[in-house]
């Protein structure tokens, strides 16, 4: 192979880039579920292009609208080949738009293929003595290759020269057609000669040369002694027309009129606002952020053509003008300013991530889009400027941030609350929070972090904290960083968080009940989780450790066990020696591959596995005990905070779709309870002296969400009489009396009920219960007989799904679904499956969080000596509780959390309590 002159034309193949693109993951769409995976295949492919190869001539060639000579020559010329899927040619123009503010010309001629085109521009490039390398997946385009003209393939970097095409298909480029034409082509319909296959089109172009040359000596070919070689001469002459029409369609035009001087392809400058554009509405953040990079920090673009639905339009930016407070002058008239304001955004710069050991080094504030100051406190390097005391700054504004009457916005308040909190300031009058609105407004559009949130809607690209911190090991706290440095990026905060705000919120009051799922449920709830957080929950470390000991013991056992049946010791945790052992060794079956094409050893493989084979089963067991170990019994007691004695979780508002709250170090939500060793994890959550846990669970919540949303009547009457519903369920799929339902007979009900919420198969219902598909089908079959409304509402929901493109919670929380309309169907039915679940999952999230308020409320009437609010786990509130006070609180509690929300049927909540978590569960 040889290497590329330097500077070539490139004649980029967009045709055939755009089917390729289209096929290969990974098939992105953006929030408004517009399909964009090809677009970021091409674009992504142009961009490589131009960074290997730095030309400064390049066209980008596609096929036009409508037939061909081809076609005129051959009317079935490509008659199978199905038009071309909608979400594909929806993005042809966004890739032709890109193509041009890339500065990139772009061609596309009636009546010839792209091939054609770019076969014509090749040849002139090479009577002119000019390099040329053409960009292609196409194997057709070998044809016009020569010393003046090679090949690549962008996707797979291939490049082939006139020894690269002999290296890689056997035969020189000037064969190449006369083996197309030999051949035929299936996809192209070009019909070659029947019984002709890459082997034996080889065979004789390498025996014989060319067809003109087969022809000349028929005689000679059963000497060649490939299979069919007796007959073939007899062939060759029977369809000598198709083969020469054959020859005539895979031939490559080399006359096309055009227009163009190669000199006019010429790559022009990049149109960076259109670029900007276009990539907002694609939202290919990494590109847009990279485009950013080099503009100015107040840098602007003004979108109007993205839809609210999804992707908001975004604003045009003022100026910015940010001041560093120094003096008791400058605090005196920003305090002011602070004071008139109808709204300050507000946030907090620290040591520490870690809410419980942060300690303040400056606050922020914004009035105006683009007036905004720092106030710093305890930068302490050498060299630093004097700064205001804190017993100053914290006389002087505390009063503002304590006053309910002056509102805040902010990014992520809980955390500045928490900051404050600990640096004994109060922070009230919280009346927006950019993160949660932009997490009401579309919880799966973006991330919600600001610098994803600045870019999405303002095209802004903020100074990152890399940028003025460092990275790794060096990387310095915030008060160690220079004030000529620290002051723009903390000024900045406010002032995009403001900016942020004033985009956003109109777009939540256009729609009423995502406004209301704002105001009711997530803006007060920081709050209450602010406080919960900072209460933390006592663990008992050395019962963890008896427990890791323990664990240790088990894992060890596991191992020897495993290496038995093995016949050898390998590494249970390493995925490269489990596929030899498993699979080349043992010779199970290979459920799924990796994208690499290994055999898969995922949890969901191992499940599947594990039917039928004892060794997976014993792996599965390993990987759950090992990551207890890690993630809870060694974990948890490094986690006890040195100046609380309690471990203190972080409660995440803007993470998962469905509005459920999720939590990190530690996770409280994945403590499993369905084994032992998970369930003795929680026996380690323990009360003080004189106190009880008191843990209230919402009982079988989405089950009862179904029955209101479904109106389902078999379900509706029985909560309604206090059955229990796994029972009811079995008395109507066996077709026997309530009273002779066995233990096994509900166990089965139960996972037909829970697999119907979750959108399970027949297959998976089966693998779960361990009985064959028919007899799962047959469960499911009956189960919807019985229940009708059920699936009533699931086909409703589905159709609503793929109309709206979202769906709703009983109180308006939106969940969008970017692939309910995808080609694909697994990525289709995974979307149908979440329309169904995501407006039960999510309605209980949001009775929760309701109960969790109506709670908070109630708790501050009470004595925190009393009863303190520890945790929220999925569908249960866990509290602290005074021994003597355990009865009232319990009545109470489950009061309040039954009264969260009116369904058409009871919404039972059951208390219990004792000594620890799991006692009281």
């Amino acid at each position: 192979m040889s290497l590329i002159p330097e500077n070539p034309l490139i004649l980029v193949d967009g045709s055939s880039y755009l089917f390729r693109a289209y096929h290969a993951p990974p098939h992105l769409t953006n929030s408004k579920g517009e399909a964009t995976g090809a677009i970021y295949g091409v674009i992504n492919m142009l961009k490589s292009l131009l960074k290997q190869y730095q030309p400064s001539h390049m066209v980008v060639v596609f096929d036009a609208k409508g037939p061909t000579f081809r076609n005129e020559m051959y009317s079935e010329y490509k008659a199978h080949r199905p038009p071309m899927p909608d979400d594909l040619r929806s993005q042809i123009k966004p890739i032709h738009d890109i193509i041009e503010a890339m500065g990139l010309p772009l061609v596309s001629i009636a009546g010839v293929e792209a091939d054609d085109v770019i076969g014509t521009f090749a040849r002139i490039a090479a009577e002119q003595k000019r390099h040329v390398l053409i960009s292609t997946g196409d194997k057709d385009m070998a044809q016009l290759v020569n010393e003046h003209v090679t090949l690549i393939n962008t996707m797979t970097n291939t490049v082939l020269d006139p020894q690269g095409v002999v290296e890689k298909f056997g035969i020189g480029p000037e064969l190449i057609i006369d083996y197309l034409a030999l051949m035929g082509d299936k996809v192209d319909n070009i019909p070659g000669v029947p019984g002709v296959g890459e082997k034996t089109a080889l065979a004789m172009l390498q025996g014989l040369g060319s067809i003109e040359s087969l022809y000349q000596r028929l005689d000679e070919i059963a000497a060649l002694g490939f299979r069919g070689s007796k007959t073939m001469a007899k062939k060759l002459e029977e369809h000598k027309e198709q083969l020469e029409l054959s020859y005539e369609l895979a031939t490559i035009k080399l006359d096309v009129e055009v227009e163009q001087d190669l000199e006019q392809f010429a790559i022009a400058p990049v149109n960076k606002d259109k670029l900007i554009e276009l990539y907002a509405q694609c939202e290919f953040k990494r590109w847009l952020s990279e485009l950013l990079d080099d503009a100015s920090s107040a840098r602007t673009s003004d979108i109007t053509d993205i839809e609210a639905s999804g992707s908001a339009p975004m604003a045009q930016q003022p100026e910015a003008n940010y001041e560093t407070i120094l003096t008791e002058q400058q605090l005196e008239r920003w305090l002011d300013k602070l004071q008139s304001a109808p709204l300050m955004a507000f946030d907090t710069e620290t040591t520490s991530l870690d809410y419980m050991q942060a300690d303040l080094v400056g606050m922020s504030f914004a009035v105006s889009p683009g007036e905004a100051a720092y106030l710093p406190i305890a930068h302490d390097y050498v060299g630093a400027p004097e700064q205001l005391s804190k017993a100053i700054v914290f006389e002087k504004l505390g009063a503002i941030l304590a006053d309910d009457k002056i509102k805040k916005v902010g990014q992520n308040l809980k955390y500045d609350k928490s900051v404050l909190a600990r640096a004994g300031l109060e922070l009230n009058g919280i009346a927006f929070d950019t993160m949660l609105e932009s997490y009401v407004f579309n919880s799966v559009a973006t991330r919600h972090d600001m610098d994803s949130l600045a870019l999405k809607y303002l095209g802004h690209k903020n100074i990152s904290f890399e940028d003025i911190a460092g990275k790794g090991k060096s990387q310095l706290t915030f008060n160690q960083i220079e004030l000529e440095k620290a002051a723009p990026y903390a000024a900045e905060d406010a002032d995009i968080t403001l900016r942020l705000h004033a985009h956003l919120w109109p777009l939540l009051k256009q729609q009423e009940k995502l406004q209301q799922v704002f105001v009711d449920i997530e803006l007060p709830l920081l709050s209450v989780l602010s406080e919960i957080e900072r209460t933390g929950v006592k663990i008992d470390s050395s019962m963890l450790a008896k427990q890791s000991v323990q664990l240790s013991e088990r894992l060890a056992e596991i191992e020897k066990e495993a290496f038995e049946l093995a016949g050898e010791e390998f590494n249970l945790s390493s995925p490269k020696q489990l596929q030899v052992i498993l699979f080349e060794k043992q010779g199970l079956p290979v459920v799924k591959k990796t994208p690499k094409g290994a055999p898969s050893t995922a949890e969901e493989v191992l499940q599947e596995l594990a039917h039928d084979y004892p060794l997976p089963k014993l792996i599965i067991e390993h990987r759950g005990l090992a990551k207890l170990k890690s993630t809870y019994t060694d974990k948890l007691p490094k986690l006890v905070n040195p100046d609380t004695g309690r471990v203190h979780t972080s409660y995440h508002q803007a993470v998962t779709a469905t509005g459920r709250l999720s939590s990190s170090d530690p996770n409280l939500q994945n403590i499993p309870i369905r084994n032992e060793a998970g369930r003795r994890i929680r026996q380690a959550f323990i009360a003080d002296k004189g106190k009880q846990i008191l843990a209230a669970d919402y009982s079988q919540i989405e089950l009862r969400i179904m029955a209101h949303l479904s109106q389902d009547k078999g379900l509706l009457s029985a909560f309604a009489q206090g059955k229990d519903v796994h029972s009811a369920t079995a008395s109507e799929v066996f077709s026997v009396p309530l009273e002779e339902v066995s233990s096994d007979m509900r166990r089965k009900a139960k996972a037909v009920n829970f697999g119907l919420i979750y959108g399970m198969s027949a297959f998976g219902l089966s693998r779960q219960l361990d009985i064959p598909r028919h007899e799962a089908q047959h469960y499911m079959d009956k189960y919807f007989e019985r229940f009708p409304g059920v699936l009533e509402y699931m086909e409703r929901t589905r159709e609503e799904a793929a109309e709206r493109g979202y769906v709703e919670t009983l109180f308006g929380r939106r969940l969008h679904l970017p692939d309910i309309k995808a080609r694909n169907g697994a990525r289709r039915k995974a979307a149908e499956r979440a329309a169904i679940n995501a407006p039960m999952q999510g309605t209980a999230a949001d009775i929760i969080k309701k109960a969790m308020l109506t709670v908070g409320e109630w708790l501050h009437t009470q004595s925190r000596e009393d009863i303190k609010l520890l945790m929220q786990v999925h569908d249960e509130l866990v509290f602290e509780v005074a021994e003597d006070k355990v009865a009232e609180f319990s009545d109470k509690i489950c009061e309040l959390m039954s009264a969260a929300a009116t369904l058409d049927v009871p919404l039972l909540v059951e208390a219990d309590h004792g000594e620890n978590w799991e006692q009281a569960h």
